[in-house]
């Protein structure tokens, strides 16, 4: 039995730049052990796994999706959530309603928008849920920087849209070119307060009114949509970005894969919602998965 499946680099328009992506479509009756074992045999951030159902639940929930790093199943995560929808709508445009894809994701129905004929476009991702403030001095050592590096007006603190991360913002990329996150200590003490990774990031005077890293599983991430996501619903309920304006955030630059994220969210009657995260999608390689 063979799968077909498609490789595509995530927020960016360029290819070999970006987070790559590899999306296996005919995947109904796989098994969760099956698609772990493929995840690991791409051995990217993420793979998808697409199972198509009867016309009638798709219209009603969505397209269904599975998200896998090489380790774990993900309830959520944004470059596979738009990379996906992106393959939908070159291989499967029969998907798309009113230029929108949406998957029935783990954590829920996501839609996804395109504009135009082109592959961009932009997830609105669940409301953020707040959770605690983090202590300073003791984030700073985690991650590998002193106290001062971070920005005093802004306390870091855990946020979810689906995925839970820790937001810390630094004063400057110069300090976020330094980031180094001890992940043996890191993890255990996340997981007491609710959050699976740190998501760091800086104003930026160049083009990116922000920048941002995310090491994780020993590496470091491109692109992470779900950590961008929460990152935007952290400036907003903090006033560091206006409600509803549009930022242009940049990841991945430190390790040569640069990736563009356009950001936005709502504060309305002090609550944040219409949190949107977007970007470009490029194809790169396609093929087949002979399964033993």
């Amino acid at each position: 039995m063979a799968l077909n499946y498609f490789v595509v680099d995530v927020f960016t328009d360029t290819p070999l730049k970006g987070n790559p992506l590899a999306v296996v479509f005919d995947t109904a009756g796989l098994s969760t052990e099956k698609m772990q074992s493929i995840a690991r045999e791409f051995n990217l951030s993420e793979t998808t796994f697409v199972e198509r159902r009867a016309a009638a639940g798709e219209q009603a929930e969505g397209i269904r999706v599975r998200i896998f790093t090489t380790l774990e199943e993900l309830n959520f995560a944004g470059h596979p959530t738009l990379g996906t929808a992106s393959v939908l709508k070159m291989q499967a445009p029969e998907t798309i309603i009113d230029n929108t894809i949406t998957l029935a994701l783990n954590v829920g129905s996501v839609p996804v928008r395109f504009s135009g004929a082109g592959l961009h476009g932009e997830m609105t991702q669940r409301d953020p849920e707040f959770g605690v403030e983090l202590d300073r001095a003791a984030v700073a050592q985690l991650i590998g920087l002193s106290a001062d590096d971070l920005d005093p007006a802004l306390t870091p603190q855990v946020v979810s849209t689906g995925t839970a991360f820790a937001i810390v913002a630094l004063r400057s990329t110069q300090a976020l070119s330094r980031l180094c996150v001890d992940q043996q200590a890191a993890t255990p003490w996340l997981r007491e307060r609710g959050a699976r990774w740190f998501y760091v990031l800086a104003p930026n005077d160049a083009e990116a009114a922000w920048r941002a890293r995310m090491q994780f599983y020993g590496g470091e991430d491109p692109a992470t949509g779900s950590a961008a996501g929460c990152a935007i619903s952290y400036l907003v309920a903090h006033n560091a970005v206006a409600s509803g304006a549009q930022i242009h955030l940049q990841q991945g630059v430190e390790m040569g894969r640069p990736s563009d994220l356009f950001l936005s969210a709502k504060n309305i009657s002090a609550k944040v919602t219409d949190v949107r995260v977007g970007g470009s999608t490029v194809s790169v390689a396609m093929g087949h998965i002979f399964q033993p």
